[in-house]
């Protein structure tokens, strides 16, 4: 079964008409660079926007925001469009490390649902526009657990039922804020006692993992070759595509609900060339591709109008107001001194 999401054909659904979202005539040459996550995107797309712009796109990929932020912090430049999370797009506007975008090249960016605008971590919404949005959970194999396993809480990571079967994320932000909500803090503590004690917890379940992963987590997963992990629901509907004895569960504890957006960083040598592929993405015809591709949220009004009326009513996939207040809890950019500490501690749980 291939991805049971679009209620409409692609034709048909195109609000937003091509014609209109590639950009000025000055942007009809030249090139975009791009860094995205991996598994992020609709590969086609790109070769769409080429065609409608005649602006070529190169396109790399990157695995945590920790990995972005330190190449660009360490001097790395060639980017023109970067996708980085919510809390991450706090600590580099803190820094100064993106451009201003100029929203006359992006009128689709009216297409974008109110709730997601104005973020806290963009209150003026001068440096972003939304990409995707989803959940995080776990995700396990009922072969592989035993029957009736709670696996609706965080504590399953730590069942030495499952020594060498468990898998966790391989970045700070991630992993720590799994430890706080097990404990029953915040993700965005600044208490230094509560991060501590978190990473505590981490350095006992340690010894449990069979690793902290990233993108491997769907060869594993996928390929039977663990048992539970920890990823995002647009991911586990991808891998429930091609496992479908897969199922995602919800931790009573509260998860994250997160936010990745299309910036500029500082400095970009494209920036309209940069503005054009952001519009882009954010026409009916590419939304739909991508979250065809990829199973994650997108937040544009007229893509989600299109979809499946079973997908739309997937509470995880689009949560109401309720879901949102009562179970997620969104990551914040930290103080600067709370984001030294938190690379302190994964350090120490590295070396542990």
């Amino acid at each position: 079964m291939k991805k049971k999401l679009i209620a409409l054909t692609l034709a048909a659904a195109s609000v937003l008409p091509l014609a209109a979202c590639g950009g000025s005539p000055a942007a009809e040459n030249g090139v975009v660079n791009v860094y995205n996550w991996g598994e992020y995107i609709d590969m086609s797309v790109l070769e769409d926007f080429e065609a409608a712009t005649g602006i070529k796109v190169n396109y790399q990929t990157f695995d945590s925001n920790e990995a972005l932020y330190g190449k660009l912090a360490n001097g790395a430049t060639g980017y023109d469009v970067i996708i980085p999370s919510d809390y991450m797009i706090g600590q580099m506007i803190e820094e100064d490390m993106l451009e201003p975008l100029n929203f006359d090249n992006i009128p689709n960016f009216s297409d974008v649902v109110p709730a997601l605008k104005n973020p806290e971590y963009d209150p003026e919404n001068l440096y972003s526009v939304p990409y995707m949005f989803g959940i995080l959970g776990i995700i396990y194999n009922p072969g592989m657990v035993d029957e009736g396993e709670d696996m609706e809480t965080w504590n399953v990571l730590w069942n030495e039922k499952y020594a060498g079967d468990i898998l966790m994320f391989d970045n700070s932000r991630d992993t720590i804020g799994i430890a706080l909500k097990k404990l029953g803090y915040s993700y965005n503590t600044t208490e230094a006692a509560q991060i501590t004690a978190a990473v505590d917890e981490l350095v006992a379940q340690k010894p449990l993992l069979q690793g902290y992963v990233m993108d491997d987590i769907f060869e594993k997963l996928e390929g039977e070759n663990a048992a539970i992990g920890v990823y995002y629901y647009g991911d586990y509907l991808t891998m429930a595509d091609n496992n479908p004895a897969l199922r995602f569960a919800l931790p009573r504890e509260g998860t994250n609900r997160y936010v990745d957006a299309m910036c500029i960083p500082k400095g970009a040598e494209n920036k309209e060339n940069a503005e054009a592929f952001i519009n882009f993405m954010c026409s009916t015809e590419a939304g739909l591709k991508n979250c065809e591709e990829t199973w994650y949220s997108s937040p544009l009004l007229s893509v989600q109008d299109s979809l499946d009326p079973e997908v739309k009513a997937d509470p995880f996939a689009y949560p109401d107001a309720a879901f949102m207040n009562e179970q997620c809890e969104t990551f914040a950019c930290l103080p600067a001194e709370t984001r030294t500490l938190y690379n302190d501690e994964w350090i120490r749980l590295m070396n542990s």
